[in-house]
């Protein structure tokens, strides 16, 4: 997803919004169809094609006998699942609907007009969305070897600096910022910085030199880790989230969230789903062992086609020469039913991103892309 600007204005006497949302552009999804396919291979979201665990499927089904009652505002059902599954205490997390509204509650905190936000240049667009909405001056800090700098973002911060955020691993690449680096990102920062890591896809990294960011909430104040259940646990269609912070940030995101924020589907489904630790793992394994297939394929048959490692559900697929583009492969993978994402205005140059996919569908990706470039 791109942010763009629009020059609409009101027309005189009605009603006006806030200027800082005149730059914005409704949002609007990727593709989800094409023409002369019913059922397309949509690769285009990183949804999971596994789905959800069966523990989650019935979790979301018998909750429906609840549907007369409000959630459980306190989410201690799911809170308690996430502690008991991940180690850390059930008091210093909040659920939301989706990371994206936890994201937006950090920025409604913690920004004023005129204050700076930093972003690592491959964050979350929705979260420019709502930095540009509470007025703050955003900051793209780069990324030259396409994975958050500490450098870049440090040299970004000045005295107006309230939030850094950075996503780890990013999108649309899937790189991750080193530990050693994020720690001293950390420890460099201004202690009334906020400093945000958008952990969306840490569920599908192994590395060792991987810090998902819940080790620098435990050891300050000033650190929140923010994760999705949409990603590994197939639960995109529940819209639920949650964040890892320490108590003064906690405080502040329960005085200003709705109370029943988090459907009561959507938090038993995502309760068994964290639970069912055997299946998470059978989905890591999976994509990992398909992410390694598919970047020995393009490496070994591809000439001109660039497989930059991930460490999410998506790889980024980079063309060098003029004769066969990202543009291109992307109409040739339509005209076969496939949906890839096109990397558009802010992202790496000539690329394009693919969802990792049943192996049927990873399959019938390479094979389209063997025959583009082969033609002309």
């Amino acid at each position: 997803m791109t942010v763009q600007t629009s020059s609409n204005e009101p027309d005189p006497g009605s009603p006006a919004p806030n200027r800082e949302l005149l730059s914005l552009a409704p949002f609007r999804q990727g593709k989800a169809a094409v023409a002369g396919f019913d059922k397309p291979i949509k690769l285009s979201a990183n949804e999971s094609h596994l789905g959800p665990s069966p523990a989650a499927i019935a979790a979301f089904r018998e909750s429906a006998q609840s549907l007369a009652n409000y959630p459980d505002g306190a989410q201690t059902q799911l809170r308690s699942a996430i502690a008991a599954t991940f180690a850390l205490p059930a008091e210093n997390i909040v659920c939301g609907n989706g990371s994206d509204e936890l994201l937006q509650l950090l920025i409604r905190g913690y920004l004023r007009p005129g204050d700076q936000i930093v972003f690592s240049r491959y964050s979350f667009a929705m979260a420019m969305v709502h930095a540009t909405a509470q007025g703050a001056t955003l900051v793209i800090a780069d990324e030259p070897q396409l994975r958050p700098d500490a450098n870049e973002i440090l040299a970004a911060v000045n005295k107006k600096t309230r939030m850094v955020l950075l996503a780890s691993p990013n999108n649309p690449v899937g790189q991750y910022i080193a530990a050693d680096e994020l720690w001293r990102l950390h420890r460099e920062l201004p202690p009334d910085v906020l400093l945000v890591v958008d952990s969306a896809y840490a569920d599908y990294v192994v590395a060792p030199d991987y810090e998902c960011g819940a080790a620098l909430v435990a050891a300050s104040s000033n650190t929140v880790m923010t994760r999705t259940f949409s990603k590994l646990y197939g639960l995109a269609g529940a819209r639920i989230g949650w964040c890892y912070a320490p108590s003064n940030v906690v405080d502040m995101l329960q005085r200003i969230r709705t109370p029943f924020n988090a459907s009561t589907e959507a938090m038993a489904a995502a309760a068994a789903a964290v639970l069912d630790v055997q299946y998470s793992a059978h989905v890591r394994d999976y994509n990992a062992r398909e992410l390694q297939r598919i970047a020995a394929a393009v490496r070994a048959n591809f000439a001109g086609v660039e497989f930059i490692p991930s460490f999410a559900n998506f790889y980024l697929l980079r063309f060098d020469n003029d004769r066969h583009t990202a543009a291109g492969a992307a109409a040739a993978l339509e005209q076969r039913g496939i949906i890839p994402r096109p990397v558009g205005a802010g992202g790496p140059d000539r690329c394009l991103r693919i969802t990792v996919g049943l192996t049927a569908e990873n399959d019938a990706v390479l094979a389209v892309l063997s025959d583009y470039l082969r033609s002309g």
